[in-house]
C-alpha cells in the first residue's frame, strides 16, 4: 500500500449519489491496520486521552493508549498536565504498569531508570559506574534520553495528544460545532463515578461507524424504542464539523408520539409499549438542559465518544487491539456539585449503558456478528445509502451520512488501495 492508494484506484468503492462502498478488507487485512497505527493515531490527529479530573493533584497519573502505543497522563507539580510514551529511553520497558495512582516521579522496573512527570530523564543507577569501573559513556546527555513527550490540548476538561507537531491546534481540529458540544456537556466541574471496560471481538472502525449512525438505535436496541428513549421518529439531528470527520447526533424524546410512532414502524419487532419494567423508576431522571436534548452522541474522530443518555454522563475512549479486537473503556461522571438525590439517578441509569447496559449491549455484539461474517473477504464491500450516501448533514434520525464522513477522511488518511 502506498500513500498515493486512494479511492480512485478502486472503482467499486468509489463515492456516488446511490451510496459509499467501503471494501470489507480494511476490517482484516493487518496492513491497513499497521498503516492506520502511523496515519491516524500517529499523524496529523488529536486522540483523546483522559479527563483532567482523572488526574486532579500533582503526582496522578493515569495509563492508556494512543492506537496501540502505551501511553502515560501526568499531573506535575505545576499543575500542568503531560502526556508522554509509555516507553523506557533505555530498553523500551513499560515505565508505568498501573492503571492509575499517584507518585512523584516514573521509574522503570528494570534497570530503575527515573523520570520526572514530564517525562525529563532525571536518574539514571550507576550512570558513572562502580570503583572507577563501567558506567554511561562520558558524552552521555540526561536531557537526550527522556521519554517521548507529546503534545497536550484541553477542551472543558477532555485531554488530546498528538505524535504530530505540525497538527493544527486542537480548537481548529475539532472545529466550533464540537467545541461547542463538549463545552456543553463539560459546563461545570466534574467527578468521576468510575470506569467499564469492554473487549469486543471485532475491528475499531466498526464501532466508529456505530456512533455515528442514529438508523440502527431505534432498530437494534429495543429498550431504546419500547421506553421510548430514543426512536428514529423523534426531533433530533445528524451533524458534522465542516471537515466531515466528527459527528453529532441528538435528539429530544419529549416529541414522542405513540401512536404515531408505531403506525411509522408498523410490524416492527422493535416497537412495543405494553412492556413494563417492574422497577421504572430507572427511568425517572431529571431534565438537566434547558435545550430539552436528552440523548447526545458526540464521535469525535479518531476515538472519543462523549454522551449523554437522560441522566448518564461519559466518555467512551476507543483502543485498537490488533485489526480484528478493540477496548472500549467507559468512564462515568457526574457533576461536583449533584445533590443526593442526582447522584441516585446517575448510578441507577449507568445500568442502561456499558458492556452489559440496556441500550448498549448490542452494539458490541453487532460488531462481532459484522466481523465474524467478513473475515477472509478480499473483494466484496459493504454499502452505505440511507440519507443519500453522501457526507451531510440531516435534520432528522434517518442518515448514514456521519459515517459517509468518516470513511472519506479515512480515505484522505490511509487510503483504500490494495498493496503494490
Amino acid at each position: 500500500m502506498t500513500d498515493t492508494a486512494l479511492l480512485d484506484e478502486n472503482p467499486s468503492t468509489t463515492a456516488n449519489g446511490t451510496g459509499r462502498r467501503v471494501p470489507y478488507r480494511v476490517f482484516t487485512d493487518p496492513e491497513y491496520h499497521a498503516r492506520e497505527q502511523e496515519k491516524i493515531f500517529q499523524g496529523e490527529t488529536w486522540s483523546f486521552v483522559a479527563l483532567e479530573a482523572e488526574v486532579p493533584e500533582a503526582g496522578d497519573f493515569k495509563s492508556t493508549f494512543i492506537g496501540e502505543t502505551p501511553v502515560i497522563v501526568t499531573r506535575a507539580a505545576d499543575g500542568a498536565v503531560h502526556v508522554v510514551v509509555n516507553r523506557c529511553a533505555h530498553r523500551g520497558a513499560l515505565v508505568c504498569r498501573e492503571l492509575r495512582g499517584n507518585r512523584p516521579n516514573l521509574e522503570c522496573v528494570y534497570h530503575q531508570w527515573a523520570y520526572d512527570l514530564a517525562g525529563n530523564l532525571i536518574g539514571v543507577p550507576f550512570r558513572r559506574g562502580l570503583k572507577g569501573q563501567g558506567g554511561m559513556p562520558g558524552d552521555f546527555d540526561m536531557k537526550q534520553h527522556g521519554l517521548k513527550q507529546l503534545r497536550v490540548g484541553i477542551v472543558g476538561g477532555l485531554v488530546f495528544a498528538s505524535f504530530s507537531q505540525s497538527v493544527v491546534p486542537l480548537n481548529d481540529f475539532l472545529g466550533p460545532l464540537v467545541v461547542e458540544h463538549i463545552k456543553r456537556i463539560m459546563h461545570k466541574p466534574i467527578k468521576v463515578l468510575g470506569d467499564q471496560r469492554q473487549y469486543v471481538h471485532g475491528n475499531w472502525k466498526l464501532y466508529a461507524e456505530n456512533t455515528r449512525d442514529p438508523y440502527h438505535a431505534s432498530l437494534l436496541h429495543l429498550f431504546h424504542n419500547t421506553f421510548g428513549l430514543y426512536r428514529s421518529t423523534q426531533t433530533g439531528k445528524s451533524l458534522m464539523d465542516s471537515e466531515k470527520r466528527h459527528s453529532l447526533l441528538y435528539s429530544i424524546a419529549a416529541s414522542n408520539d405513540d401512536a404515531a410512532d408505531k403506525q411509522a414502524y408498523g410490524d416492527s419487532r422493535t416497537f412495543d409499549t405494553e412492556f413494563k419494567l417492574q422497577d421504572m423508576s430507572l427511568l425517572k431522571g431529571r431534565q438537566e438542559f434547558d435545550d430539552g436534548i436528552t440523548l447526545v452522541i458526540l464521535a469525535v474522530f479518531p476515538n472519543l465518544v462523549l454522551q449523554q443518555i437522560q441522566n448518564t454522563l461519559a466518555v467512551r475512549q476507543i483502543v485498537p487491539k490488533g485489526q480484528e479486537a478493540f477496548e472500549l473503556v467507559w468512564t462515568h461522571f457526574g457533576y461536583a456539585d449533584d445533590d443526593a438525590e442526582m447522584q441516585a439517578i446517575r448510578r441507577k441509569q449507568t445500568n442502561l449503558i456499558g458492556p452489559a447496559g440496556l441500550i448498549s449491549m448490542e452494539d458490541g455484539e453487532a460488531v462481532e456478528i459484522v466481523q465474524n461474517a467478513i473475515v477472509g473477504e478480499q473483494q466484496a464491500t459493504s454499502f452505505i445509502a440511507m440519507g443519500g450516501g453522501r457526507a451531510e448533514d440531516a435534520d432528522h434520525l434517518v442518515t448514514e451520512g456521519a459515517i459517509v464522513g468518516f470513511w472519506d477522511n479515512y480515505e484522505k488518511l490511509v487510503g483504500f488501495g490494495t498493496s503494490q
